[in-house]
This record gives structure tokens, C-alpha cells and sequence, in this order.
């Protein structure tokens, strides 16, 4: 099989690494950060000091890494992937970046004999741990079609949608989506509360019909336990809508409700937010109503709590 040099280890990456490991891939694993690859380690895993040793052995280098600056970095600088990679690697990169960032890093490659593929992930971590990601394909069929088998050890979902740049068009689109839903679950959940009503009632009375989402399901007990620990942070997803913007700009798209999240998360990183999951957005809205959503007390009236002065 591929020997498989995975390159960032974080939340994301390294549930994703483990379900190569667990499919049989030889895996080097490599984070800038010390001890974030530990436990890939004593899964079986190779860790490598470096990143040049990383990748240097390797048939397929996948990054997940938090920008497009990041890619670049790792990719086209001094000791990058374009500098230390043998002729014929294949490159996945699985991060949510500019969709023009990877036609460029593509290109770039390309003139070393290193093939792409763009191929960002939805589904956070717990779609991560339970390899049920959706993964949004761009590149050439043919290097879809050889890469593939890897890609489905990670997602249960894994879709081509066109040549390289696609699968960020892709994830953008899937982040403005995300996004706008969890904005208008907790309008909604912040509305029954004020008016009175059980939130975790009202969830049980409409996840079964039109409102029903995978967003209100993941995201709504969450809000009502105040359970904040990142699945994806609110400073990514931010990073996400900032470029669904940027990209809408350069193609003449106006997405007024996205601008409008985009400074919703703003204003959460500013309030020292930017690493809780993005269900907190609900607490912008929670502020501008006076109140906390949580679940109903065992007493049985409705859980309403006043938010604190800061």
C-alpha cells in the first residue's frame, strides 16, 4: 500500500490519521507542534522529526493544515513539499482554503512532476473520529479514481465535483450553508425561551419535519448543555466565510447573509471566543435577548437564565 505522510495532527487530522492507520496504510505522521502525534505513534504510526523526513519517502503527502498561508508555506517554501517531495508524489490537501490558492499551488507543483488534489472535509470532528466525513473532490478524474480508496478510509461521502479549485468552490458553499443554519437555530431557540416555551421541547417537536437538519441535531444540545469544547472553532469557520467572501468579490456574487455571519464571528473572536466550537454563535444572539438558553430544570419551569454583565 501507499506509504502516507500526513502532515498536521490537530483536531481534525488526527482522528482522520488514525482511520488510515486502521485501513492498513504505512503512515508518517508530522505537527509542528511537540506530542500532538503521540497517539498515532503508539497506534503504529511513524512520527517524523521533521518535515523533510516526513515526506521524503512517501507516495501521498496529505495536509490539514488551519490557511491558506499555511498551505503555501508548507507547500511551495524553503524546504516545502515542491523543494523536498521525489517526482511523482501525489498531494491531497484537505483543508479549507481559497480555491484560487490551490489552482495556483497546483500549478506550481506541477512543473516539479507533483500531482493535487483538492479535497476539504465537512462533518467536525466527530465525523472525523468516525471516518463519516464529506470530503469535496477536486483534480483529475484519473488521480481521483487512484486516490480514492484512501479518501473513503476517511469519509463515508466522497464526491469529485470537477478540476482543482473545485473542492474548495465545494466546502465554501458547504460553510455558508453550516453557518446560516446554526445562525437560524439559535434565532429560533433564543425565540421559544424568551416566549417561555422548553427549548430541548421545542427541538424534539421539529427535528422531524422541514427544520429538520444535521446541523439542529449536532448543534442544538450542545447550546442547551453550554457545551462549547471546539468540534470546529469559531476562528476557522470565520477563516472559511472570509474566503467564501473574498471569492464571491472576484466573481461578482453578492452574499449578504454570509457578511452578515462572517461579523458575527468576528465580534466572537474579538470577546475571546475564537477557539469555541461555532455553535456559539447562539451567544450573540443570546446577548441581544437578555438570556441563556439551556435546558429546562427538573423543577419544570423553563430554563431561563439572565447573561452576566460580561
Amino acid at each position: 500500500m501507499e506509504i502516507i505522510a500526513f502532515i498536521g495532527t490537530g483536531i481534525m487530522g488526527k482522528p482522520m490519521a488514525s482511520n488510515l492507520l486502521k485501513a492498513g496504510y504505512p503512515l508518517v505522521v508530522y505537527d509542528i507542534r511537540p506530542g500532538l502525534a503521540e497517539e498515532l505513534e503508539a497506534a503504529g504510526a511513524k512520527t517524523a522529526p521533521s518535515f523533510r523526513e516526513a515526506v521524503k519517502d512517501a507516495d501521498v503527502i496529505i495536509t490539514m493544515l488551519p490557511d491558506s498561508a499555511d498551505v503555501e508555506s508548507v507547500v511551495l517554501g524553503r524546504d516545502g513539499i515542491a523543494e523536498v517531495a521525489r517526482q511523482g508524489v501525489v498531494l491531497i490537501d484537505m483543508i479549507s482554503i481559497a480555491p484560487l490558492v490551490s489552482q495556483r499551488v497546483s500549478a506550481e507543483l506541477a512543473k516539479g512532476g507533483i500531482r493535487m488534489l483538492d479535497a476539504p472535509v465537512s462533518g467536525g470532528e466527530k465525523g472525523a473520529i468516525e471516518s463519516t466525513l464529506a470530503i469535496m473532490v477536486g483534480g483529475p478524474e484519473d488521480l481521483f479514481r487512484q486516490c480514492e480508496p484512501i479518501l473513503r478510509a476517511m469519509g463515508k461521502s466522497v464526491v469529485r465535483v470537477g478540476n482543482i479549485g473545485a473542492g474548495n468552490f465545494a466546502k465554501l458553499a458547504n460553510q455558508i450553508i453550516v453557518a446560516i443554519n446554526i445562525e437560524a437555530v439559535s434565532e429560533a431557540l433564543v425565540l421559544a425561551a424568551k416566549a417561555g416555551l422548553d427549548p430541548e421541547l421545542l427541538y424534539q417537536a421539529i427535528r422531524s419535519g422541514l427544520a429538520g437538519s444535521s446541523v439542529l441535531d449536532a448543534k442544538t444540545p450542545k447550546i442547551l448543555d453550554r457545551d462549547f469544547k471546539p468540534g470546529f472553532k469559531i476562528r476557522l469557520h470565520q477563516k472559511d466565510l472570509n474566503n467564501a467572501l473574498v471569492t464571491a468579490k472576484e466573481l461578482n456574487v453578492s452574499l449578504p447573509v454570509t457578511g452578515l455571519i462572517q461579523q458575527m464571528l468576528t465580534a466572537l473572536i474579538v470577546d475571546q471566543k475564537a477557539d469555541c466550537d461555532h455553535s456559539a454563535i447562539c451567544s450573540v444572539i443570546e446577548k441581544l435577548a437578555g438570556i441563556e438558553v439551556t435546558r429546562q430544570a427538573k423543577s419544570g419551569t423553563t430554563a431561563q437564565a439572565p447573561l452576566s454583565p460580561d
